[in-house]
């Protein structure tokens, strides 16, 4: 088979790489309740405003000021858990594939879900340092 094939089958593994790890992750921590929702939607409202003027220039998905974007974006998501690269990836496919979070995304531009998605991508399959940035806030 062609690599459709490889890449829905690395799809599927992602998103059951989310499932399982936010399933184990709520169950330790009461529903994260030790995350600062509103304080997590503040960040990610600033840094999806960063990352839409870059992609309203034209800055591609691997570019590094994109890829520096994306590792705050991975910071703020290892505030609820240190997600694996598969649930990273899992996330993005999530944020695309759910109604809710695509529009939620959609609000702040239209390409959004897309263009994250492929920098999510770029940013997992980097080979080193995926790992919350120091003084980043983990819980189980």
């Amino acid at each position: 088979m062609g690599s459709g094939a490889v890449g829905n089958s690395y799809e599927d593994e992602c998103r059951r790489a989310l499932a399982e790890e936010q399933a184990k992750s709520l169950a330790a921590t009461d529903n994260w309740a030790h995350v600062d929702r509103g304080q997590v939607h503040q960040d990610w409202a600033v840094l999806y405003g960063e990352i839409t003027a870059l992609l309203d220039g034209g800055c591609p998905p691997w570019d590094q000021r994109i890829q520096e974007l994306v590792r705050r974006h991975f910071d703020i998501a290892c505030r609820f858990y240190v997600p694996s690269r598969q649930a990273y990836v899992g996330m993005s496919l999530f944020y695309a594939e759910n109604e809710a979070m695509r529009a939620f995304h959609d609000s702040y531009h239209p390409d959004l879900v897309e263009f994250l998605g492929a920098a999510i991508k770029v940013f997992a399959e980097q080979g080193s340092g995926f790992a919350p940035s120091a003084g980043t806030s983990a819980s189980a």
